[in-house]
């Protein structure tokens, strides 16, 4: 049977004994969600692509500490989200970008939306796109709550923050957000 028809538990025991075949299918059904996923922290393309490979890298070398092969895109993500918040963090740590200088591009994730589909409605975009004015602490707590699908646990555990600090972000990235929807929509 070809790689392109096994489901992912079989691609991952297939990559765990080497096969380079199962890894480069494994890699074409997830690199674009995982890109995005650190392109959404990152927010350089270069840098998420860098991060995005690594990552895979990374994943594939320690394939065998994974006890369950269906997790893998959740285990995947986590690398990805892991990495990016890293690199994010020691290149910002003496650097401050005004964030209308920060090109800041949304692209749909792979994962359950059609590789076709295009954001049309204007509200999502609007959303999306006040987001990118929020504090980076706001913006990233947001981003791997309403986007990635964290919750408030796996979140804190990310970012190295109490659970009741990761909370307060949240509501207050939340409510940041909403003051400046409706000022948009005044």
């Amino acid at each position: 049977m070809t790689p392109t028809k096994l489901n992912i538990e079989q691609l991952v025991e297939l990559c765990k004994s080497g096969n380079q075949s199962a890894q480069l299918e494994i890699y074409n059904r997830y690199y674009k969600a995982m890109y995005n996923a650190s392109f959404r922290i990152v927010k350089d393309s270069f840098e998420a692509e860098d991060i995005m490979q690594d990552s895979f890298l990374m994943a594939f070398t320690k394939l065998k500490s994974l006890k369950e092969s269906k997790i893998f895109g959740a285990w995947l993500k986590r690398i990805v989200i892991n990495n990016s918040i890293y690199h994010y963090k020691k290149n910002n740590r003496n650097k401050e970008v005004p964030l209308d200088d920060v090109l800041y591009k949304v692209e749909e994730d792979n994962i359950g939306i059609d590789s076709n589909y295009e954001f049309s409605n204007i509200k999502v975009k609007q959303i999306l796109n006040t987001m990118k004015s929020l504090k980076d602490n706001y913006r990233i707590a947001l981003t791997l709550n309403l986007i990635e699908g964290y919750d408030y646990e796996e979140i804190s555990d990310i970012l190295n923050i109490t659970n009741a600090n990761c909370r307060t972000t949240i509501s207050r990235a939340k409510e940041s957000l909403r003051t400046k929807l409706q000022m948009v929509y005044e």
